[in-house]
């Protein structure tokens, strides 16, 4: 008893508001072993002289330990504890007062349920479903609540016994939905029933066979809402989100109940917001659907608007230096973020012409809330309206100009807001057609100096405009800017001075930063009017609330840096290392969260290319810091939904819902400058290559295991990126050292390519995998790294087409629709991304393995052929072409016996309507002349007039066929130089030369000039002309080559070209004749040559 006495204590010292006997409680509580917590646990609960706040406490921890501790302590009791656990859970829902505590009860008892299912699906508690069918029936009502409450926390506790009682749960839910007398009953059999369809989302005839339950359900939600419970509310909007199929057979109910709720001003917002969310949610899972019900749709866009001018009066609003965090839970913010992800879910066809005609009325109301609404709509739908705003945008944006002038600060604040966000939206077409009046509205809005928070929201719409601006559009407009972006700053210094104040300084400080970002080399006579001043704000802004500003400052003279270049930032370049250092020296003091980190950070990367070499000094103080932010450790918790509750978003938490009552939540903080200091790591090895040798094992070390780094794709991307730079790097170790590093680095590689989720950072690690092994070449797979490889590779073929079948299904589906075709389309273009990148990846390979890995590769041979079949779309065919390229490049002769696969398909699509496939196709009739030996000479007799019929086609220069043109080119010279005996040369070659010179494909360029100077250095009759009367031809084609850099002054060809034109410099009269045939920009061009080779 005295034990039992103790372990009371011990609860309620747990819940102590005392810190340090709270923390001492929980070492206690940790260190007891599991099975005497569960019996204290237990009778603590089932003790009825015990404090109810005990009890509640130890039926939390219960529950907690059965949900995260079940294998490790349950299995471990003998079968006479596991029963008398089992028996007292139910005695204590029948006999338990209090109807807190028999719910908490009912949690322990749902968890236990939830871990005795056994992998076949089989209960291993039976006596709970017959506890179920009997407390739903009875006369108690306490037992009914406990029965629906326990169901409605693990809905799968019938497991494969489900099926069989399936008419017995529905009737139960009906049954209880329709309790007349008990509205708490109804309530939450609605919120069971709700949790059952989504435990069965994907089960589409259990769905359908439910569909009746959904008019209760919806009864229910507008009951409740009304006796201040939103929970089945919740209920609905989950629906909406997971299993938005169920809702089809009354989808009209559902948004016209949503509808009336949002409208509702006697709810509470946060009723509202959520109604309303059910209907944006479905804008977003199931627009389709939506889309045949625009009518509701149109009645909710007057809501949304409405809540955005749900604002308050706040005289100090103007002059606030500290931008407080947007309140979320406004309806203002909801009503925004509604409006933007119905648009974005809808698509503008349909979205706009809903609301245009309100937000014209809004704009001209006398009250400002409305003008401010007005123009803070326009901002949110500018991305899902992207196409229909385009076609009007002269009109809206002299609209919006006008409310620069507007007499409200917070309405000017407003159209500054929606300049800033068509900036971004609609650029460069915006920079391009509204430069001038954009720039000036602006810069006077930044005068306005009794408006702080007016003027630093206009000088960030300024930045959103620079940054997409096209150099040449803002160079006029340099003066202008430097001389209104300096005279504000002085000010604004002054008053950081003498008032504190520094909003407005840290936007300014970013817009000159931006704006020599831009204007790159024209910055430069403006750099001493800046330089002295920022260098004056990193030296003396050190109090804790400029941080921000400071870490802005160092940011704006990196970039002014860069821009202006190496030559006219030396002189300031170390001083500026040094304030970044001394920076840097104080750096452990700072907090996590301190702002300048990620600022610092990303200064020196640009510092890093600008000193080039001469930054390695400094990698020393750096690096230590650097890997301090990279190696951060999110904290992450698994929480069930009962833990979630006591969890809010706001203190940096995000959540994932993972379904059956559990959750994964992640702090967020510090995530992005973990990200920012991989992508700082990437800079230095690209920009410091052997340089930066002294940390590659360090850094690959972080790395590697980065690659699974899921909380953030941006590290994974680095981590993928980093792996083939930190080889380069390695190489001036030596071989042995580089192959360690690479061993390191294999497995992980190929593992990430079969377990990346995500399709973009999927491509980066497949490229970068790819360039590895281009960089170590034969030999750096061994056997189950090929066996790995393959599976997986042949997994992402077959993918592939299991995806294209997938799309035709949703063709065929009774919502499908244009915006449907749209997204099947991105979803195709995601594909044949990752198809290419396979293609990357069997390239390397080939490139380094040659014959050798044919054997491995026929494994993959059918899904290649499958691809090139005729009836795929044209980017299979390019890329099965290509690998099919790849394997007569690098694996010939031995490529001939699978040419019975691809030899017709390679002929017929010389003449296909993409010229995407003719160009694979002209490449592949290239390197078979060039590599693949005797047993290919039947294929060029064939090849050269398809090749030659292409070329002559009246529209084979057009922009979209000029490159496969060039590669047929390309191919008849391959042809005529390794493969003369099977095709008629002097016929072919006058021709030949009318075709030259190649100026879009550089590298079959190379090929071609490389032949020509065969044929004249041979002195070929044809080429020359009698008398060689064909030089001046031929020097115009070589000039035109030089002039638009398809010969770099680099390569052999360049030098045997110059020495042709050597040998006719000396001939006088022959000489006068061919440059006298050039205009200006091809006698530099000859001239340079000359002067290059």
């Amino acid at each position: 008893m005295a034990e039992q006495q103790q372990f009371y204590l011990l609860l309620s010292n747990l819940m102590s508001p005392d810190n340090t006997v709270r923390k001492q409680s929980e070492e206690t509580y940790d260190t007891i072993p599991g099975q005497t917590k569960i019996t204290f646990l237990l009778q603590a609960i089932r003790d009825a002289s015990a404090a109810e706040e005990v009890k509640q406490m130890a039926a939390v921890l219960l529950r907690r330990l059965l949900s995260s501790s079940f294998e490790e302590v349950y299995p471990n009791l003998t079968i006479d504890v596991q029963t008398a656990i089992k028996t007292e859970l139910l005695a204590g829902i029948q006999s338990e007062g209090s109807s807190n505590i028999r719910k908490k009860v009912c949690d322990i008892a749902a968890e236990l349920s939830r871990n005795l299912i056994d992998d076949d699906g089989n209960n291993q508690w039976p006596e709970i479903l017959k506890f179920l069918f009997d407390s739903v029936n009875s006369q108690d009502v306490g037992l009914r609540e406990a029965a629906l409450h326990i169901f409605w926390n693990f809905p799968g506790i019938f497991g494969n016994q489900q099926q069989h009682y399936l008419e017995v749960i529905k009737r139960m839910l009906v049954q209880c939905m329709q309790d007349q007398e008990n509205p708490q009953i109804r309530t939450l059999a609605a919120r069971a029933a709700a949790s059952f369809v989504l435990s069965n989302e994907s089960n589409t005839a259990l769905l359908k066979h439910f569909s009746d339950l959904l008019p209760g359900i919806l009864q229910a939600v507008n009951e409740s809402c009304y006796r201040g419970d939103d929970s089945v509310l919740k209920s609905l909007v989950e629906i909406a989100d997971t299993a938005p199929k169920y809702l089809r057979p009354n989808l009209e109910a559902t948004l016209q109940l949503s509808l009336k709720l949002c409208g509702d001003t006697n709810l509470t917002n946060m009723q509202r917001q959520l109604a309303l969310e059910v209907i944006v949610t479905l804008s977003e899972t199931a627009a389709a659907m939506l889309r045949k019900h625009t009518n509701i749709v149109a009645q909710s866009v007057p809501q949304m608007l409405s809540m955005m001018v749900d604002l308050e009066e706040d005289e100090e609003w103007a002059m606030a230096d500290e931008l407080e965090d947007d309140d979320f839970d406004s309806n203002a913010v909801a009503g925004e973020s509604a409006l933007d992800r119905i648009a974005c879910g809808l698509g503008g066809k349909i979205v706009l012409p809903m609301i245009k005609q309100h937000i014209m009325q809004m704009l001209q109301n006398p009250d400002w809330k409305y003008r401010h609404a007005g123009l803070m709509a326009l901002s949110a739908i500018g991305e899902g309206c992207h196409q229909q705003m385009e076609a009007i945008l002269s009109e809206i944006v002299s609209f919006v100009l006008l409310f620069c002038q507007d007499p409200h600060p917070r309405v000017r604040y407003a159209a500054c807001n929606a300049i800033g966000q068509m900036a971004t939206d609609f650029a460069p077409t915006f920079q391009k057609k509204f430069h001038d009046k954009v720039i000036s509205a602006l810069l006077q809005t930044m005068e306005d100096q009794s408006n702080p928070r007016v003027q630093a929201h206009a000088a960030a719409a300024l930045i959103n405009f620079t940054e997409d601006c096209p150099k040449t559009l803002l160079v006029p407009y340099l003066d202008s800017l430097v001389q209104h972006l300096h005279v504000i700053m002085v000010a604004k210094l002054q008053e950081l001075i003498q008032k504190g104040t520094k909003l407005v300084l840290e936007q300014v400080v970013t817009s000159i930063a931006s704006v020599a970002d831009t204007a790159e080399e024209k910055f430069v006579p403006y750099y001493d009017l800046f330089m002295p001043s920022l260098k004056h704000i990193v030296e003396n802004a050190v109090q804790k609330e400029l941080r921000l500003l400071r870490g802005k400052t160092i940011e704006c003279i990196s970039l002014i840096g860069l821009a202006v270049g190496k030559e006219k930032f030396m002189p300031d370049a170390s001083a500026v290392m040094q304030l970044l250092l001394k920076t840097q020296t104080d750096f452990n003091d700072l907090e996590d969260d301190d702002p300048q980190i990620s600022y610092m950070i990303s200064a020196w990367a640009r510092m890093c290319k600008i000193l080039g070499k001469e930054f390695q000094q400094y990698l020393p103080v750096v690096m230590g810091p650097l890997m301090k932010t990279a190696s951060i450790k999110p904290e992450v918790a698994l929480l069930d939904t009962q833990d979630m509750e006591n969890m809010s978003e706001d203190d940096g938490w995000e959540f994932v819902n993972l379904g059956d009552q559990q959750s994964f939540g992640i702090k967020t903080a510090g995530l992005e400058e973990k990200a920012t200091a991989c992508q700082m790591l990437v800079c230095y090895a690209k920009e410091l290559k052997e340089g930066f040798v002294e940390y590659t094992e360090q850094v690959v070390k972080l790395m590697v295991p980065l690659l699974k780094f899921y909380f953030h794709d941006g590290v994974r991307v680095a981590a993928a990126e980093s792996m083939p730079l930190l080889l380069e790097c390695a190489r001036v170790r030596g071989p042995e050292y580089l192959t360690q590093m690479w061993h390191f680095m294999c497995d992980a590689l190929i593992k990430s390519i079969g377990t990346e989720p995500d399709s973009d950072v999927l491509s980066e690690i497949m490229h970068s995998f790819a360039k590895c092994i281009e960089l170590m070449g034969d030999g750096c797979l061994n056997n189950e790294h090929f066996e790995e490889l393959g599976g997986i590779l042949k997994g992402k073929l077959e993918e592939h087409f299991k995806n294209q079948e997938v799309r035709q299904a949703k063709r065929q589906d009774e919502d499908y629709d244009e915006q449907v075709e749209e997204t099947l389309q991105d979803e195709d273009d995601n594909d044949v991304y990752i198809l290419t990148k396979v293609s990357d990846i069997l390239h390397s390979i080939f490139s380094s393995y040659r014959e050798k890995v044919l054997p491995w590769f026929e494994q993959l041979l059918q899904l290649i052929v499958n691809l090139i079949c005729p009836h795929r779309p044209w980017a299979d065919r390019q890329w099965g072409l290509c690998i099919f390229d790849d394997v007569i490049e690098h694996c010939s002769p031995s490529s001939f016996k699978y040419a019975e696969y691809f030899l017709r398909p390679m002929m017929q699509a010389l003449c296909d309507t993409s010229p995407e496939v003719r160009q694979a196709a002209a490449y592949g009739v290239g390197v078979m002349a060039q590599f693949g030996g005797d047993s290919y000479r039947p294929a060029f007799t064939e090849a050269v007039p398809l090749l030659v019929g292409v070329i002559q086609s009246p529209e084979s220069r057009a922009k979209e066929n000029v490159n496969a043109t060039e590669n047929c080119i390309s191919a008849v010279a391959k042809v005529m130089k390794y493969r003369p005996e099977c095709v008629n040369v002097s016929e072919i070659l006058p021709h030949w030369l009318s075709w030259l010179p190649l100026n879009e494909d550089k590298e079959e360029a190379v090929h071609t000039f490389n032949y020509l100077c065969d044929l004249i250095e041979s002195n070929n009759p044809i080429v020359l002309g009698p008398d060689n009367t064909n030089l001046p031809k031929i020097f115009i084609i070589i000039a035109d080559g030089v002039a638009n850099e398809s010969i770099k002054g680099e390569d052999g060809c360049s030098k045997r070209l110059a020495n042709v034109i050597r040998q006719v410099q000396v001939s006088g009269g022959l000489w006068t004749q061919c440059v006298s045939a050039l205009n200006e920009t091809q006698q530099k061009a000859i001239q340079d040559l000359l002067n290059t080779a």
